[in-house]
């Protein structure tokens, strides 16, 4: 089965700051399915590092005040076309991103507080039939067998 994935996850150097992160139950995918590695940030244009941005009365705001939603959103129909070209079922995504989050996102104060929602990516990606899920649900979604 081919996977699309959050790069930071497999430790690609490509979040907000610069880092990657290294998550072994996300790359331990990697023995059993085909991982596509995607980050919309990057494939909507914007930079590496970038300034941190969260989800505003549903538009993407960096900590600036720039409005960078339109980045978001090419990045999330860029996403999606990788993931009908690979035909992926499913994406495993960086938990919290106002890109790639499922279900709980950051509130747009900058604070670090959560709130219920999406981001831009996650709902394209599960609007057109692909399952999102975290890294943190990697292990519940497929079991202890990874």
């Amino acid at each position: 089965m081919n996977i699309l994935v959050s790069a930071c996850l497999l430790g690609v150097n490509c979040r907000y700051n610069g880092t990657g992160i290294s998550h072994e139950s996300v790359q331990k995918l990697s023995n059993s399915h085909h991982l596509i590695p995607v980050c919309p940030e990057i494939l909507g244009g914007l930079g590496i590092p970038r300034l941190p941005a969260e989800i505003i009365d549903g538009n993407v705001i960096s900590i600036n005040r720039e409005d960078v939603t339109d980045n978001y959103k090419k990045g999330a129909e860029e996403t999606l076309k990788l993931a009908k070209l690979f035909n992926c079922k499913l994406a495993v995504l960086k938990e919290r991103s106002p890109s790639c989050g499922c279900g709980t996102v950051y509130d747009g104060s900058f604070k670090g507080i959560l709130t219920e929602g999406d981001g831009v990516t996650a709902a394209l990606l599960m609007e057109n039939g692909i399952k999102v899920i975290g890294e943190s649900q990697v292990i519940s979604y497929f079991g202890v067998r990874l």
